[in-house]
């Protein structure tokens, strides 16, 4: 089976964007079809501050948000892998510094590299990170 580290910001397309792209339908489908996800504990924070932020920026409707949360909930129990490696401050700082990216960012990336997973993002500056550290990203 196939795995990969997911980020939230594929997720959230599946949910806010509107067209969806195509790279988080295509992730989308890998789970359908049976791959699973490795996500830190991070990653359901992020997911549930995204749908808060979302809907009070008139995004999605409280119904639309709920009906959401189900789907996702029931992703998790089905093809999604939490991981709950402790990941210290100093450790996120260096990662975010010495890529750029932001220290919630740098998480995504030390999970991938410590499954030495695959990671799928949308996120421009992850994915040059990434590169830059040898992970490998889904295209």
């Amino acid at each position: 089976m196939k795995r990969f580290v997911l980020d939230a910001s594929v997720a959230l397309a599946w949910f806010l964007d509107h067209p969806v792209s195509a790279y988080a339908i295509e992730i989308r489908q890998l789970l359908v079809d049976g791959a699973g996800a490795v996500v830190p504990a991070l990653w359901h924070l992020e997911m549930a501050n995204g749908l808060v932020v979302a809907e009070r920026r008139k995004i999605i409707e409280a119904d639309d948000l709920s009906l959401s949360l189900i789907r996702l909930e029931q992703l998790v129990i089905q093809t999604i892998e939490t991981r709950s490696d402790f990941w210290s401050m100093r450790q996120a700082l260096n990662t975010a510094r010495g890529f750029l990216l932001s220290a919630y960012d740098s998480v995504y990336l030390e999970t991938a590299r410590a499954t030495g997973i695959p990671l799928a993002t949308l996120d421009k500056s992850l994915r040059a990170a990434a590169a830059r550290a040898g992970v490998e990203v889904l295209r």
